[in-house]
């Protein structure tokens, strides 16, 4: 009987493999080393230089540069120029031991002198780095570097050639993924120093590719960049032996096999039996309310407009396809370790229950509810157009009234006496629930306090203690009481992430959108599977 049992599951199992087809016993193959790939960049040209500190090109930056740590594409920290570091003095001590023999591709060999050099120049203010305001107020001396009272910064030691040493003000448990982004990227000293600007118009780094030329058009215009393999690379070397990346690059092309990988900018790409992958990056859009105008001043108002909404129908009012808008409860990305999507938020729009709150805070009988504008960022767009009619039909179902304004400069909103709403997608500058907290909802300097005029002294204190927590258990807890802190005051209300979607030749392989997105591309792991490889 049990002879007969094994016979009936084997020849079930043989009718599945036989019903599956060839492909369930094909192989994946080994990769294959050499090739070109083409990528299409998103349709804006960025400025015609590679500086880091600026954020040039961060999708040809972070492979030309390397930095002391590296972030994988789920978010898990590595090391990278730094082979190892220890953290002590309750946290507020990181000693990095560099690689030997790591060599940038002039062939000199990098030194902790460089990695002072590079993380100086951020802090300079004559090179306006966006990314200075991350290192000043939080590293020994940065302040007094960075306003001109002192020759270097204290805080970043280079104590002997292969050993660096970074002193923060407090603990700081997020350390590791700032100085993992690409703007924290290592520079040759002597090379900069001598070239100035001109150095990022043909930069030399360690990364694992290295820049060849810029590709230009027949006027001679800048239209790209072409990157090739640096067979000095420390780590493994990449498959691919060059890398092309332009904007200019067209759906033509890719239908013709000609480009590998473009955004999904169009839907009929499915139809061509292309990949299509979604992913990253962590990017959320909120609606921030004018909270110190009333009567968005009060919470509970908030609240109703925030069960007003029908997320999924706005997330859906774009027509463009290169992003997948998800709906969301969350203040802080979901994605970040520790947090998790909001599974208490209720059922969902209720336009009848949020009415019936605003009648209780004494609207609708003998007492209108005021006109609302919604702010929306230049240049005037039918994305902007569409988010706004669906959005104003929601409001119509409360009985409220919606205007549209599209602005410039954030200053326009200082003259606005009316209730507004200004629609903000935040893309994250290092993953970390502080980059959100701290610059969206709490703090003087907050980008957000420009808009919704929001102030909590109880997320004040949490935000302000979680920066210096050494206990990293004891921070997400902090940080998990601010989310929902957050939720019960509504000071925005988060409405979608936004997934990059991308299209693939069927021939790359190893390509995945990263968590940090498509500007994060791990190009050592892709290869291509041609019979004659794209010279």
């Amino acid at each position: 009987m049990p002879i007969l049992k094994t016979t009936r599951l084997s020849a079930v199992f043989l009718f599945i493999l036989a019903s599956a087809g060839p492909s369930f016993f094909r192989q994946e193959s080994a990769p294959k080393s050499g090739g070109l790939l083409r990528v299409q960049g998103y349709p804006e040209l960025p400025p015609h230089r590679l500086d880091p500190a600026q954020g040039d090109w961060p999708f040809i930056t972070q492979n030309i540069f390397d930095g002391l740590i590296r972030m994988d594409d789920d978010l898990g920290i590595r090391p990278d120029l730094a082979e190892y570091w220890q953290v002590s003095d309750g946290g507020k001590t990181y000693t990095f031991f560099l690689r030997k023999n790591v060599r940038f591709h002039n062939g000199r060999e990098l030194t902790s002198a460089d990695v002072k050099f590079s993380l100086e120049r951020l802090l300079r203010p004559e090179n306006r780095s966006p990314y200075a305001s991350f290192f000043v107020p939080k590293v020994v001396g940065a302040q007094e570097f960075h306003e001109g009272r002192a020759a270097d910064v204290a805080g970043f030691d280079a104590l002997s050639r292969y050993i660096f040493v970074i002193r923060w003000r407090n603990a700081f448990l997020s350390a590791p993924a700032l100085l993992s982004m690409s703007f924290a990227r290592i520079l040759p000293k002597e090379q900069v120093l001598a070239q100035g600007k001109d150095f990022f118009y043909r930069p030399v780094g360690t990364g694992a590719f290295k820049f060849a030329y810029w590709m230009r058009d027949p006027r001679l215009n800048i239209v790209g960049v072409r990157l090739e393999r640096s067979e000095s690379y420390f780590g493994r070397k990449p498959y691919l032996q060059a890398v092309e990346y332009s904007p200019h690059f067209t759906l033509d092309q890719f239908r013709q096999g000609d480009v590998d990988v473009m955004p999904y900018l169009w839907d009929g790409l499915a139809r061509t039996g292309c990949q299509i992958l979604e992913g990253g990056p962590l990017n959320t859009t909120y609606l921030l309310p004018s909270c110190a105008v009333p009567p968005f001043d009060r919470a509970r108002v908030r609240r109703a407009m925030a069960l007003a909404l029908d997320k999924e129908r706005l997330a859906q009012s774009f027509a463009s396809t290169a992003y997948l808008r998800r709906p969301t409860d969350n203040f802080i990305p979901a994605k970040l370790p520790g947090f998790f999507p909001q599974l208490d938020a209720g059922p969902g729009p209720n336009a009848v229950q949020a009415r019936r709150i605003l009648e209780e805070e004494g609207f609708f009988y003998g007492k209108p509810f005021p006109p609302v504008v919604l702010y929306l960022e230049a240049p005037r767009s039918e994305d902007g157009l569409r988010f706004y009619r669906e959005l104003e039909r929601q409001f119509a179902a409360v009985g409220l009234s919606l205007g549209l304004v599209f602005y410039r400069n954030l200053e326009e909103l200082r003259s606005e006496r009316r209730p507004y709403l200004v629609k903000v997608d935040w893309p994250m500058d290092f993953p970390d629930p502080e980059n959100v907290v701290q610059h969206l909802f709490a703090g003087p300097a907050a980008f957000g306090r420009a808009i919704h005029g929001y102030a909590d002294a109880e997320l004040e204190a949490l935000l302000k203690s979680a920066l210096v927590e050494p206990s990293r258990t004891r921070r997400l807890e902090m940080f998990q009481a601010i989310e929902k802190r957050l939720g019960k005051e509504m000071p925005a209300v988060p409405l979608y992430s936004n997934e990059q979607r991308i299209a693939a030749q069927t021939s790359v392989r190893g390509l995945r959108i990263p968590a940090l997105g498509l500007y994060y591309l791990n190009l050592k792991a892709v290869w291509l599977d041609r019979k004659e490889p794209r010279p």
